[in-house]
């Protein structure tokens, strides 16, 4: 067992993995992108990415962290067993500490809305002069600092115990709230033009080789492959549990999301006839006005928000124990103190780059360049450094049936190349995920 306790249940492992995964790329950019590129017509080379993704990506990830029964730093160094592997678990882990201190900022205006739907300060004012008053330099250090709070609190104690509890209800809260916000926009006016926008097929769409490029880009960001994150979840697992029906569970569940999203979205967008859009714009911007104008703005509003505000909790929850775990570890630190550091520091950083400027250009060389690389290198280390008959051994565990050759033949030559593909077409198009 690891000295951070084990998940009790596949259950609870699966839905820890939903809460990394689902994040603010589901929200505020797959709606628009399945509508932008194809509409059901994007959906086809989404769904075949998102199997490959799920299957040989979180899978060799899930299982590298229960071999080593240890987060990044430790399973790099299992794996290399040499000199070397003792830092190149660096990179990974540092893009883990990167994107929580800007998903920090970001989640801290998602507090800062739900304050301003409470407090009738937002639907009643100027909803672009809101945003820019919470999105200046330390301008928003409460909410931001209640984020980070929160988080650290619910990492404080057992780490398992904690996250697989607060997933328990975070994550099923999430779909029902977006299932019932769902349903209350299906009934206005017009939603069938968004339903058109989302899921009438483009075929021609098909042939750009960009629908292709966003849907990879879309699925691999998605289901957070970062070459850390999810080898920390790993590290908690049994070893009786299936990996690549877990994985397969976690990629399904992931895409439900997505897709809610976009039944919540973009429907209620076009009934207003307020124009698409997709990033921070989209959820602070666009559907607080869309909200202005509904009956019963400010609860539908507050409804979206808390949606928001868990699937970011939850994604944040696994960015900040894949840092801890690896500081007990290195350091021979305590838990408490591992997280009470990685807080601090988190914190300190985050809140010098509240600026929606700066912390969108941090966000840019985090998602660009750091993350694509890291995942890059965690798969070229579990295929080719640790190998794939190491590999399958542990796959097979918990497993009825054994993984066969096409699993090695999709992880070892097709995942590695597209992990290549997706860090050279990132810088190209500025980011693709």
């Amino acid at each position: 067992m690891n000295k951070n306790g084990n998940f009790k249940s596949t259950v609870g492992f699966v839905l820890a993995c939903v809460g990394s995964a689902v994040g603010m790329g589901n929200i505020w950019m797959f709606p628009y992108r399945l509508g932008q590129y194809g509409g059901a017509a994007f959906l086809i080379p989404y769904l075949i990415f998102i199997v490959l993704f799920g299957l040989v990506g979180l899978s060799a990830e899930f299982a590298l962290g229960r071999m080593a029964k240890t987060g990044t730093l430790g399973a790099y160094a299992y794996c290399w067993k040499n000199k070397f592997g003792k830092y190149i678990g660096w990179l990974p882990l540092l893009g883990s500490l990167g994107i929580a201190i800007g998903y920090s900022v970001i989640l801290g205006w998602v507090f800062r809305s739900i304050q301003g739907v409470l407090t009738n300060e937002l639907l009643t004012n100027d909803i672009p002069a809101f945003f820019t008053n919470m999105t200046q330099s330390f301008s928003n250090v409460p909410c931001h600092f209640l984020v980070l709070f929160v988080t650290c609190l619910l990492l404080f104690t057992s780490a398992t115990n904690a996250i697989e509890k607060v997933n328990k209800v975070l994550m099923p809260a999430f779909f029902i709230l977006f299932i019932i916000l769902a349903i209350r926009v299906s009934l206005f006016n017009g939603a069938i033009e968004g339903y058109k926008f989302l899921f009438v097929p483009k075929w021609e769409y098909l042939l750009n080789k960009e629908t292709w490029i966003m849907a990879m880009g879309q699925a691999f960001f998605s289901l957070s492959i970062t070459g850390s994150g999810m080898i920390v979840y790993g590290a908690y697992l049994k070893d009786d549990v299936d990996i690549p029906k877990a994985s397969m569970q976690t990629a399904i569940f992931d895409t439900i999301a997505a897709m809610l999203a976009a039944l919540a979205i973009m429907p209620a967008v076009f009934s207003f006839g307020i124009d698409p859009v997709s990033g921070p714009s989209l959820m602070f911007l666009t559907l607080p006005e869309v909200f202005k104008q509904m009956p019963l703005g400010n609860f539908f509003a507050l409804f979206f928000f808390i949606s928001v505000a868990f699937a970011g909790i939850t994604s944040l929850i696994n960015m900040l124990e894949a840092v801890c775990e690896s500081w007990q570890n290195r350091f021979h630190i305590s838990r408490k103190k591992a997280v009470l550091v990685c807080g601090i520091i988190t914190f300190i950083i985050s809140v010098c780059i509240e600026n929606g400027d700066i912390v969108g250009k941090w966000m840019d060389v985090v998602t660009i360049y750091i993350i694509p690389f890291a995942a890059l290198l965690g798969a070229i280390t579990i295929y080719y450094i640790l190998g794939w008959n190491t590999l399958k051994q542990e796959l097979d565990k918990g497993r009825k049936k054994p993984v066969g050759p096409t699993f090695k033949f999709l992880g070892k030559y097709v995942y590695v190349f597209l992990a290549i593909i997706i860090l050279i077409l990132g810088i190209l198009y500025n980011g693709i995920g």
